[in-house]
């Protein structure tokens, strides 16, 4: 076992729920082996009000989480990333800029619970249905011994993950 700390980054398009869930869900379950952050390729400029609920809820500072630009990961002062995750299908598919220190990349895909239009209820229905496919492979990432396996191992079953369903 290693003290290093890997340098996660998830995408989405806007950065304003599934990737902003996904960043508090690893900052609080990996316990300290894993610094992560979210970013968006168009960032909505806020952070949906369920969203930063569920990261309070697990214990996360939600003050802490703020719609942002994916180029704020990509140029000099940058963090390294370790691994890069997309959650949502529109940036997977989208030419992602270089990222420092030649990460492994995967996708999550996961339904945007921000799209669903309805009562409070349909729409807290979708959050919760977000954070628990996000949480159970954040769960399955962290019990990986990455520091010990090599790139590729990692890449593939990091992508392995992102077929998992709760």
């Amino acid at each position: 076992m290693t003290d290093r700390v890997f340098n996660v980054l998830f995408l989405c398009t806007g950065n304003s729920a599934r990737s902003v869930i996904a960043e508090s869900l690893l900052n609080v379950l990996g316990e300290g082996r894993f610094r992560a952050y979210s970013a968006g390729s168009h960032p909505s400029g806020a952070v949906q009000p369920m969203a930063a609920e569920l990261a309070a809820k697990i214990g996360y500072d939600a003050s802490q989480l703020r719609s942002k630009s994916w180029d704020e990961f990509a140029g000099d002062g940058a963090p390294p990333m370790d691994l890069v995750v997309t959650v949502c299908d529109n940036a997977a598919g989208e030419a992602c800029p270089l990222w420092l220190g030649s990460p492994t990349t995967a996708h999550w895909g996961v339904d945007d619970p921000a799209a669903v239009v309805g009562n409070e209820e349909s729409r807290r229905r979708a959050y919760l249905q977000a954070f628990t496919v996000l949480r159970r492979r954040v769960e399955l990432l962290v019990a990986l011994p990455i520091d010990q396996l090599d790139q590729l191992a990692a890449q593939q079953q990091i992508r392995a993950i992102g077929q998992v369903t709760p």
